[in-house]
């Protein structure tokens, strides 16, 4: 669990999440709104992708 929080990747995508979160209260409504959600989410998948692959990456070498 530890590597998942700590990785500089899922610090990001928080970082975005609440930038997003942020944005849906305060600003409009509108299609745009719509994409952003939908790039943090892709953002957050490419982050725990890469940390899953890295895993597995270490897993195998030692």
């Amino acid at each position: 669990m530890r590597k998942y929080i700590l990785s500089s990747a899922m610090i990001g995508a928080i970082a975005g999440g609440w930038n997003v979160l942020q944005a849906s209260k305060h600003g409009p409504r509108d299609w745009r709104l719509a994409l952003m959600w939908l790039g943090w989410a892709c953002s957050t998948a490419v982050a725990i992708g890469t940390i899953i692959k890295d895993a597995d990456e270490r897993q195998i070498e030692g």
